[in-house]
């Protein structure tokens, strides 16, 4: 063991350029060695709060913009858990006028459990990532960015996530919620669906009108409540933002994934029967029928969603990133089937 005690100010660039004790120690009690964790050197500038803006990436003791290559919200969302922010919202390239020099981080990197850190390569490009995650709300321990227990983060100043009292939370409430997520519609709202909460729990009940674009944009009672029963922790599924538009039926046509408030085709890449019957599970209509491609005369800004990550398991929406391309995916589903 380390024999003296280190006596830094903090403002050192090396361990060994600080004081250290004159006396030494002779003794450590067992478990008793240092373990570190040090923060990803990351964050997001420009936009209109920390959670939201240019991701940049300290590289040698310089930050550095990060290229738009090929992240989904999935990749996203690593970063907006590094950052203490909520869920990932949102993920889009902004281009600019000339190349220069950028970091480039592997989303496959990141999302096999590296840190973000440690999946840099150096590029050059024009196209760079902006992010935007969540302020104040997030669902943790979910199948999806668009499920889980809702935590909300308090605006006092110790800035912590709270669970939220399923007593204290109505559809109204869930829609606002799914809305500031980017999602669909909530389909499940039940108590302890993601797991127990641990505390602390919010403390007022929340009254939306399901209007309001953020939770705590909506008017909360004036009481404090300072129980809350086990298993009573909100769980929220939101569904997927999907549709199939311009064909015969609901269940066939373009397929289109909304983001932003915005409806958005999904680019045909290589895509599957397989893949194809995760929509229509989702849309309710039964098994898919056919998947083909539709051209277009010229490239315009789609959703390319990755066959291999929805048969993964991941949702759709989690899989999806902003690209131009001509093919557009046509879908068709059998329709719903009648249950006997």
């Amino acid at each position: 063991m380390w024999t003296k005690e280190f006596q830094c100010g903090g403002h050192e660039s090396a361990l060994l350029d600080c004081r250290s004790s004159g006396s030494t120690r002779n003794t450590c009690s067992p478990g008793k060695a240092v373990g570190l964790t040090c923060s990803e050197p990351v964050r997001l500038v420009g936009g209109d709060s920390r959670c939201a803006g240019t991701l940049e990436l300290k590289h040698q003791g310089e930050w550095r913009t990060v290229s738009y290559s090929d992240w989904s919200l999935k990749t996203a969302a690593v970063v907006c858990r590094e950052l203490d922010c909520g869920s990932a919202v949102s993920v889009r390239e902004r281009r600019e006028s000339s190349d220069r020099s950028v970091l480039r981080i592997r989303s496959n990197c990141v999302q096999s459990g590296s840190a973000v850190r440690d999946c840099v390569t150096f590029d050059y490009s024009s196209k760079v990532l902006d992010l935007t995650c969540s302020d104040s709300v997030r669902l943790v321990n979910g199948t999806s960015l668009c499920s889980g227990r809702l935590e909300v983060k308090s605006d006092q100043s110790n800035q912590s996530w709270s669970s939220v009292c399923e007593a204290d939370f109505d559809q109204q409430d869930a829609e606002v919620v799914c809305r500031e997520l980017g999602c669909g519609a909530p389909s499940v709202l039940q108590g302890a669906l993601y797991g127990e909460a641990e505390a602390p729990m919010w403390t007022k009940e929340f009254q939306c009108g399901g209007h309001e674009s953020a939770l705590l944009d909506c008017r909360s009672s004036g009481s404090t409540r300072n129980t809350c029963s086990p298993g009573k922790a909100v769980g929220l599924t939101c569904s997927e933002p999907v549709r199939l538009v311009g064909g015969d039926s609901r269940c066939a046509g373009t397929l289109e994934l909304k983001h932003q408030g915005q409806w958005k085709p999904v680019s045909y890449s290589d895509w599957s029967l397989k893949t194809a019957a995760v929509v229509c599970r989702e849309l309710d209509c039964g098994s898919a029928v056919s998947v083909r491609e539709r051209e277009e005369s010229s490239d315009r800004s789609v959703w390319w969603i990755r066959s291999n990550c929805v048969q993964s398991g991941s949702a759709l929406r989690d899989c999806g990133m902003s690209a131009d391309f001509p093919f557009i995916l046509n879908l068709t589903c059998l329709g719903k089937t009648s249950s006997s």
